[in-house]
This record gives C-alpha cells, structure tokens and sequence, in this order.
C-alpha cells in the first residue's frame, strides 16, 4: 500500500489529528510569547574604569590603551572602541556576529577574567575595573515617578519599595532605577578655620572614615551559648557626624559641629537628572524575561501597581514613559487584522476563481495551515512580534500554492472521469514530490536570512523559522487533509469527459504561445530587452537600510560646547522642553540630563556620560504628527540655542545606527585628525541636504594648569600631590569618608563654605596642608601662576587607533542618496601620513546585514538548483527554470517605482522569497511538462498542454500571494517587501509562463507542428 491509499485509509484519524491542530493552535495563539521586536541580542560589553585627575591624554596611554589590550586578546572579538575622557576610560568591545546570544554569556565570563588580569597593571589611583555586560537589556515598562513637594530621597525611597514589590511579578527579569540624585553628608569649614586650629585633610579623613568600618571584635562563652561582641562605632546620621571629635594641633580636641556646618544634601553638581514634563522625576524600568510574554507581564505590573495604590504617597505620580505591552497589543492587533485581511482577501479570491466548495476548503486548509504553525511557533520558543507576523502575512500566498495544486489535479481528473477515490489518490502520487521540491525550494530562499551572523540576520531571524515550519505543514496538510476534504465535500462535475480547456480564454492563450515558441528567438530578444530597460531602471530606485518607525514618539538629542556645567544643560533642556509641551499633539516629554536613559526600545541609542548632554523623548497622540513637530522644534532650537548641537527625528526600525552618513578618520596624530573633521564639516555644510552635522570628538575644552615650583615645593614640604588634594577641596569637595545607611554607602564631602569657596581669580588664597611644617600655607608660595591651555575633552579610539567621526543625517530622501554627494568630498581630502578613511552609518550596518546574504545566496542557488536536477533528472530542466529568475527584476522595478519605496534589506528578503516562489511555479509547470511526456504526449504538445493546465493553478498562486501582500503596503516596515513581491510576483509570473516554455523549446531543441485551434 503506497502513501496516497495510506492516507485514504485513514482519512478518521487526519480528520482527528487536523481537529487537535486546529484547537492546539488556539491555545498555543494564546501562550504566545509577545514583544514588539524579536530578541536581539547587542553583543556589546562596556569595560569603565575611573581614574580621577588623570587627563584626556593621561588616562589613553595608562589604562585605555591596557584595558584595549586585554579585549584584544578576546578570540571572538569583532573590534574595540573606546572613549578616553578627564578621569574616566570606557571601552567598548564588540564581538563577532556569528557568535549566538547562547555563546556571549561564556564569552563575556572570559572577558572578565582577561580585563582582571590586566588591572593588576593599572597605575596607582585608578580603578576600579567595571564590566557592564547587560549593556544590552531593554526595558519595556518605563515609569517615571514624580511629585510636587517631595525629594529625590523620597521618590528614591518609593522607587526601591516598588522594585521589591515587582520583582515578584512574574516573568520579570529586572527592574533598574534611573535618575536618582546621590546623596551626600557634607561637612563644609571655614577656609581660616582649619588653618587656625592646625586641623590637617589626614586628620579628617581618618576621623571620618573610620567610623563605619566594620571590624570583628570576637566572641565569648556564656553558658552554653557564645554572644558575639559588636563594637562598630557606626555613625547614624549626619547629627552624629557632627558630635565627632577631631585633634588638632597639640592634641587638642574639637568637637567637628563646633567647626564645620554638618548637612545632608546631594551631588552637585548632578551627574543626570530626570524630567518629565519639567517636574523632577526618577526612572523605573522594568525588563521581560527571555522569551516572556510583554504584554501578559504589562497587565501584571498594572495590576499590583493597582493593588499598592493605597500605599502610595499623596501627591505622588506614576507616569508611563514606554510601556510596550500596549505598543504591543496595538500592533498584533494590527497585524491580526491584516493577517484577517489577507486570509479574506485569499479566500475571496480562490472562491472566484475555483468555485464556493473548492474555495472555502482550500480556505480551510489554509487556517489549519496558520493553527499548526502557532504550535510550531510554540514549540520552537519563537514569540509573536513583528518579524514573526509580517512572516505569516507574506506566506500566505505560498501556503495556499500545494493546496491549490492537489486541488487542481484532483478536479481536472473529475473532469476526465475518474471517481473520487482514483482522482484523490492521483492528486496524491503525483504531486507528492514535485510539492515538496517546490516546498524545499522555497524554503532554501530563505535560508540565507536564517543562518545571517549580523545584527540585521538575527533581526529578522524568525522570518526564516516561520516561514519554514509554515511552508513545511502546508506540504503536509495538502497531502493529507486537502484529498480527504475534497472527496467530502466536491461534487462530480455534470460533464464528465470534457475537455475542461477547450474554452475561448485557454484557446487564445494557447494561440498566443504558440507563436511565441515558433518566434522564440524573437520572443526571447524582446524579453531580454524589457529586462534590460528595468535593469537599468532599478539602478534609479534609492537605497536604504531599515525605514523609519511608526512609534507615536520621537528624540531630540541636545549637546552643549563640550565642559558645559551640568546645570547649564539642564536649564536649556527645560527650555526647550517647556517650548515642546505647548506644541499641538505633544502628550508628554521626558528629559535625561547628563546621559541617556535606559534602554526602553530595542533601536535606542545611548549616550555615554556627559555634562553637556541632554535628551528629550517626545510622545504625541498621533504618529503622523511628527512630520509636522520636528521642523518647527529644529527652528525653535536653532534660533534660541544657535551654538548647539542638536538631532531631531524618528525612530529607526532594525539595529540601532546613530547617523545615516559617518565618515571615521584613523590615524594616529591627534591634532591632525582633528584638522581633518574641521575641513570635513566645512564640506558638509556646503551639502543642503546633509544635517546634524558633527564629530565625535567634540570642541577641545580649556584647562587651567598650576605651575608648581619644585624648589619652593621641597623647601615647605609640599607636594604636587597636596596641592591638588588642595585645589579638589576648595572647589569640588574631597570625599573623606562614608556613612553607611541601610543598604546604601552615602560619601562624605568636606568642602569650604559656600562663601568662602575660592573662585579662580582667588586662587591663591587657598591653603594647601604642609605635614613637613605641620601647618597651612598659601598656595601662592608653591604655585606661580595658573596657565591657561586647550585640551582635547574627548580621545575615541577604534581597535586602538585615535579615530574622529564626522556624522550627519540626510534632510531629505535616503542615506544612501547622501553618501553619494559626500564621498567624493571626503575622499578628496589630503591625509595626513598614516592616516584613513573608513565609512560608517548607515552603508555599514547594510554592508553587514548583506554580506552574508551575498555569501549564502549563491549557496542556496546551487542547493536549489541540485534539488531540480534531482527532482527531474536532467540539468537542462534545472537551467530553464534558473533562467526565468533575472526576469523577475523588471517587476522589482516596477512595484518599486510605481510605489516610490526604497530598495532596503526588508526588500533584499522580499526579493528572495520571490526567487522560491518563481522557481517553484516553474517546477510545477515542468513537471507537468514531464508528466504529459511520460503519457505519451508529443513533446510539443505536452509544452503546450502543460502550459494551460498550470495556468489557472500557477496564476491562482500568484494571485493569492499578490492579494495576500497588500494589508502590508501600508506597513511602513514591510511596504518595500510587500511591493517587491506583488510587483515582481505579478510581472514575472505572466513572463514565467511564456519564459519557461520558450526556453524549454530552445534547450530541448522542438519543432513547432501546426496546431489546430
């Protein structure tokens, strides 16, 4: 008993089985796991390590360039960037894309180890060593909490007592604080005061920093028990600090409260700040478990959040800055529609062209097709997010093709006479293998997308693995159920016997034909020159990598001259922040002062530590409104803030790129570098499209030098040492000590009066500690003068070579477009020795995303092609089919062109799934061919034959697939893809039919015979 009668025997049990599929599919939908992107995995680890003091300069050579080294030494690196910057070194180390996300864990326990072998070497002072390899965590739920009338340390205090209570919800992976102020106990003196009592910076520092330490102090047996002695001399607050008694000179003893005002404040200045809607506010952010469903765990959050509401502070506030399971929800029920659409859309179309029976049980097939595919989705651990829909919207087409194709056969044998029985188990035997090559083939388009190392290959990774399962249980489903349903349920044609061709359409397409495989040169010559104009006409449509966003929120990035004070900052992002709540549309704006914020969308790119840096996130109540905000913010901004830099725009959908256009330039003379970005930014301001023009680097900052004395150093006993210690308290405060609290280590910051505290005009007023003299001098004895000089703010580095960047993004049309007009430009410019010039942005991360599609591609061509010799035994079939492909491009041009799309990496993946649906069109077309042959058809007259029996299910296909594609010309992600496919699709289906015959007649070498129509 063969396959088919297998299947017929037991058609009780695939009934069975097709009912639990269709339910399983229901419960799995409901399990699904929900995020807005797909898990992707930033295979970044920043390593920082501070070195207060040290400069720019300083701190590249001493432990940026040793840390680099370490990371070097990291087999799987890709490459190390770092910023060397006043008193602190980040490093960036970036591992191979083809490391998965279940390597990089081990991956990063081996950078530890390296990175902490190497700070053994570090100079004294620096350190400690920090490796921060959750860099790329995404925090879906984002709250900012605020109130009128309350401190930081209040909202801090709420913030932790919600982080405790949410960490217990389920299917939450962490929960991070952002914004909180440092606090700090300062202990402030009069500048003559310490000077007159003979109280040295030593003495304070040992008083004060003694004082939490805990130490043991042992145990001893009473009775039966030990009771452990606890002698700690902990400090409970900053009243306690100030009854500490410090000595002075001859031993004296103050009382510190007696000398010093003792207070509680914070860091100042801060090092960032919240802001939502100008209030001061503190961030709470909150990640999903891997594989977690967002919107399940939204609801989760919400409903405890709901549940402490009595225990909330009156007055306070708990504001949604991101919460991305609404996002979520928004957009699956988007997709469901347009997946519902679709699905109508297939339906609709295959009950016009095949009948209300033949249609509504292909339509069938086609949803337990989707049902089994949600288990598979379940089993597989692939979640439901954007990548994962568009996949089921753009296999809809291609599932319904085998079901199509049974049902085709299994009418037409109807038609020929024979039973159910016989036309079902024909259905079967003779589509069986040319069904799964074809189903293979289509998967192996896609193969490419599933083994891409990238970042934009692990992006769109689940198209690959949907796609699969999909096209795999369609095969199935059209072997199994598709026969068993049609005897069920189709009816015996009335006319048994008749030619089911012998119609006026099929005539003339059959006359027509005809004359193009007797003209076939001709007709060839004419198809090559069609190809040729879109060819052509391709290399007009515009480039780009991912599109924009349809998120109802965009940023507005704001640098200052590099140095700004914190607080300068942040009265500008007030301003503008205070300018952007009253536009119409804008719902809310949250403002990061000082660094970016937590990660809360996949695409977010962070900005390092910086003073002079601030970030507005701007939500309005309708996407298509920021078109219209951002012009009149960059106006506002360059108008009231005119020596700034700024960027405003959308979000980018795809890995995160910072700028469309960067030009890095290498070498190793800084100051010649930094000639070169200067020239290069002249250039770009020449370009009118080119904006958000700026390096990396920043403007040099200045800086103050005092010039010790050696001489008049040794002769008091005063060291450069003592002297910096001396200029750090006088106008920053010195940390002397730490005062436990609870959980936390609070610094204590001894710094003058806020009077008395020296400007620079007055510098040498300050005293500087001598321990040779035991007393204070004026500074003026060891310090001639203080120098004024520049300094270079920020050194960046690429694989340990000084590089400066010069970004800009495109004011109009594509990257790509940009790029065009400014590389001449660039590369126009003379380098100095030893230096280059490397492209980023944009062409990059595409370059990247595309270079393993171009690896792989021709791989899978090949694996294809061997499949089609396979399938038909013979090279010259597998030559006509892959022929047939480059004709596709005159569709490509045309769905491009005709919607005015760009040609991206979502095309890239559109434009490989038409080569699998292409070449299996052909292979059911020639095995037909072979079919006719094998019945003992003239081979002409099986080329003809077979042409019309595969029209009506080839052009079926195509057109369920082109319908199918249309709810997503309206999705920005998926609109090039979708046009690629329905253009292309629509074009090359049409020539395929007239392509493939002809070139068949051409490599098998038939003599056209006069045909009677």
């Amino acid at each position: 008993m063969n396959f088919a009668q297998s299947v017929l025997k037991t058609r009780i049990i695939s009934i069975l089985i097709s009912a639990l599929v269709a339910v399983g599919g229901l419960v799995a939908y409901q399990k699904l796991g929900r995020l807005a992107y797909p898990d992707f995995t930033i295979k970044t680890a920043l390593i920082i390590t501070p070195y207060d003091g040290a400069s720019p300069l300083e701190v590249e050579a001493e432990v940026t360039d040793k840390i680099e080294q370490a990371v070097q030494s990291l087999g799987q690196l890709d490459h190390v960037t770092s910023i060397s910057q006043e008193g602190m070194s980040v490093v960036y180390a970036e591992i191979k894309p083809e490391f998965d996300s279940s390597q990089i864990p081990q991956i990063w326990d081996e950078l530890r180890r390296k990175v902490n072998d190497m700070a053994a070497y570090l100079p004294p002072g620096a350190g400690p060593v920090m490796v921060n390899d959750d860099f790329g965590d995404v925090y879906g739920v984002y709250f900012a909490i605020s109130g009128d009338g309350f401190t930081s340390r209040e909202l801090k205090d709420y913030a932790k007592y919600l982080k405790k209570e949410l960490l217990l919800v389920d299917e939450v992976a962490k929960i991070d604080i952002w914004g909180d102020q440092t606090e700090v106990i300062y202990v402030e003196f009069p500048r003559t005061r310490l000077s007159q009592l003979g109280i040295s910076p030593d003495m304070i520092f040992a008083t004060l920093s003694s004082q939490n330490l805990i130490t043991p102090a042992g145990k001893v047996k009473h009775g039966p028990a030990y009771i452990r002695f606890s002698t700690t001399g902990e400090i409970s607050g900053e009243k306690a600090i100030a009854d500490l008694y410090i000595a002075g000179a001859q031993g004296r003893l103050f009382r510190l409260g007696d000398i010093a005002k003792v207070s509680r404040g914070y860091r100042e200045p801060a090092s960032n700040r919240m802001l939502f809607n100008g209030q001061p506010a503190i961030g709470l952010g909150v990640s999903t478990e891997k594989g977690g469903n967002v919107v399940r765990m939204g609801a989760a959050i919400m409903e405890r959040l709901q549940e402490l509401e009595s225990l909330k502070p009156a007055g306070m506030n708990i504001d949604v800055i991101n919460y991305q399971a609404s996002r979520v929800t928004q957009s699956l029920d988007e997709f469901m529609v347009n997946l519902a659409e679709a699905v109508a859309i297939v339906i609709l179309l295959l009950l016009f062209f095949m009948g209300l029976r033949a249609g509504l049980l292909i339509g069938g097939v086609l949803i337990l097709t989707i049902s089994a595919t949600f288990v598979g989705m379940f089993l597989w651990d692939i979640t439901l997010q954007l990548i994962s829909l568009g996949a089921l919207v753009l296999a809809l087409g291609l599932l319904v093709d085998n079901a199509i194709v049974v049902t085709d056969v299994y009418l037409i044998r109807l038609a020929r006479g024979d039973d159910k029985s016989t036309a079902a188990e024909t259905s079967i035997r003779s589509t069986m293998w040319p069904l799964l090559g074809a189903t293979l083939v289509a998967i192996l388009a896609f193969v490419p997308v599933g083994l891409n190392p990238s970042a934009s290959g692990e992006f769109c990774r689940s198209l690959f693995y949907v796609l699969a399962i999909s096209l795999g249980l369609s095969w199935v489903f059209a072997l199994t159920i598709t026969p068993i349903l049609c005897i069920r349920f189709l009816k015996l044609p009335e006319n048994p016997g008749a030619d089911p061709y012998d119609r006026p359409f099929y005539r003339a397409f059959r006359r027509f034909l005809h004359t193009c495989i007797r003209q076939r040169w001709v007709t060839l010559a004419v198809l090559a020159g069609i190809l040729v104009i879109a060819l052509i006409g391709f290399s007009s449509v515009p480039k780009n990598f991912f599109p924009e966003s349809t998120r109802n929120q965009f940023f507005v990035d704001y640098w200052r001259a590099q140095g700004t004070h914190f607080d300068e900052t942040e009265k500008d992002i007030r301003k503008i922040s205070g300018f952007i709540e009253g536009l119409t549309g804008v719902e809310q704006v949250t403002s990061f002062v000082g660094e970016g914020s937590l990660r809360f969308v996949l695409t977010y790119d962070y900005q390092s530590a910086n003073s002079s840096y601030g970030q507005l996130l701007v939500q309005v109540n309708d996407y298509k409104k920021v078109g219209d905000l951002l012009p009149q913010i960059r106006a506002y901004i360059s108008e009231n803030f005119p020596d700034s830099e700024f960027k405003a725009q959308r979000f980018k959908e795809g890995p995160p790129v910072s700028y469309a256009v960067e030009a890095r330039f290498r070498g190793p003379d800084i100051k010649a570098l930094r000639q070169v970005a200067d020239q290069a930014k002249e250039m770009l301001h020449t370009v009118d499209r080119a904006v958000n023009i700026r390096d990396d680097w920043r403007q040099p900052v200045k800086v103050l030098n005092p010039i010790f004395t050696e001489t008049r150093g040794r002769r008091t006993g005063i060291t450069r040492a003592a002297v910096s210690q001396a200029f750090d308290w006088n106008f920053s405060g010195l940390t002397v000590g730490l005062y436990r609290e609870n959980d936390e280590m609070i610094p204590i910051v001894s710094r003058p009066l806020p009077e008395e505290r020296a400007s620079v005009d007055q510098f040498r007023q300050i005293q500087v500690f001598s321990a040779a003299l035991g007393q204070y001098i004026p500074v003026e004895q060891v310090v001639e003068r203080l120098d004024l000089s520049e300094e270079q703010p920020l050194v960046r580095r690429r694989n340990r070579m000084p590089t400066i960047t010069v970004q800009c993004d495109q004011a109009w049309g594509q990257a790509e477009e940009l790029e065009a007009i400014v590389r001449p430009l660039f590369e126009s410019i003379e380098l100095p020795p030893g230096a280059s010039l490397d492209w980023g942005g944009e062409s990059e991360e595409s370059a990247k995303g595309q270079a393993s599609i171009k690896a792989l591609f021709p791989v899978c061509l090949l694996g294809m092609f061997v499949l089609v010799v396979c399938l038909f035994n013979g090279l010259r079939q597998a030559a006509v089919i892959f022929l047939c492909i480059p004709f596709s491009f005159v569709g490509v041009t045309l769905g491009l062109m005709a919607f005015r799309l760009p040609f991206g990496f979502m095309a890239i993946l559109g434009f490989l799934g038409l080569t699998g649906m292409l070449v299996k069109n052909a292979i059911v077309l020639l095995d037909q061919v072979a079919e006719d042959i094998r019945s003992g058809k003239p081979t002409y007259q099986a080329v003809l034959d077979a042409s019309i029996s595969r029209l009506r299910p080839v052009t079926m296909a195509a057109g369920t697939t082109i319908l199918g594609m249309a709810p997503l010309l309206f999705h920005p992600f998926f609109a090039a893809m979708a046009a690629t496919i329905m253009g292309g699709l629509l074009v090359a289906t049409g020539l395929t039919l007239i392509v493939v015959p002809v070139l068949y007649s051409i490599f098998f070498k038939i003599r056209t015979e006069e045909m009677v129509f």
